[in-house]
């Protein structure tokens, strides 16, 4: 497994591999999302408090997790990257933070959208709500130092130390709403015993969470093939893979 990853870590592996992936993520996304919608919005009945306007979290759950998996995973490729000074593990860092922060920005959207008929307002300081907030500035902060410098390598290093550092956020996110008295809803679906939700609700949640899952993996493969080939454009192989593609 060791030899494997080692290989996968080699620009052109990867870009070979992630041509691949990324082509079987993009068809499982749309295909999970179509069944989760379905799903969702027209097998799944109403909720007996809220009426139709629960069918929001089919969106804002899997968005608002997907916005913590993707910064921890930033964070993860953050370490690799300051310990072991490996090009992939930058390209993939540089590479999430736009799909991270598109995901934290629909999760506040929606809950914006859901908070407005259920609190009475569009946003409220809440302890979850002001976390995720939170979150997204550290998505853009690391944008912002990815194109504030003209070296790759020397923003890559600096985003790995935002990327490091901000990742305390993520359990703040989490727990949020158990460790302060927030508004925000309580977890129903990652708690110990049986969810707190129907069958008939929770599969479509499940199944848009991976259709989610599936277009991160699609985004970050097509993302990280762009960000190799602006790093790598003088070398031979990307020299050689232009020429086959111009045969």
């Amino acid at each position: 497994m060791w030899t494997w990853l080692h290989r996968l870590a080699s620009p052109p592996t990867f870009y070979r591999f992630s041509e691949a992936a990324g082509g079987v993520f993009g068809w499982a996304a749309a295909g999970l999302a179509l069944i989760g919608l379905f799903g969702g919005l027209v097998l799944a009945p109403a909720d007996y408090q809220q009426g139709d306007a629960f069918r929001i979290i089919y969106v804002h759950v899997p968005s608002a997790w997907l916005s913590l998996l993707t910064y921890t995973l930033m964070a993860v490729a953050g370490a690799i990257a300051l310990i072991w000074r490996i090009k992939l593990a930058e390209c993939v860092l540089v590479s999430a933070a736009p799909v991270g922060a598109s995901f934290t920005a629909l999760a506040l959207a929606t809950g914006m959208l859901w908070g407005k008929p259920m609190w009475g307002a569009f946003w409220v300081w809440d302890a979850r709500l002001t976390s995720e907030l939170v979150l997204l500035f550290l998505y853009l902060g690391v944008i912002a130092l990815s194109q504030a410098l003209e070296d790759p390598r020397a923003a890559a290093r600096a985003c790995a130390l935002l990327a490091v550092v901000g990742v305390i956020n993520v359990p703040i996110v989490h727990y949020s709403v158990e460790w302060w008295n927030s508004l925000h809803q309580g977890s129903t679906v990652s708690r110990l015993g049986k969810p707190a939700i129907a069958g008939s609700m929770l599969w479509p949640l499940l199944v848009m969470t991976a259709a989610f899952s599936c277009f991160l993996g699609w985004a970050l493969c097509r993302r990280a093939q762009t960000e190799l080939l602006r790093r790598e454009r003088t070398s031979t192989w990307v020299r050689e893979l232009g020429e086959a593609v111009h045969v």
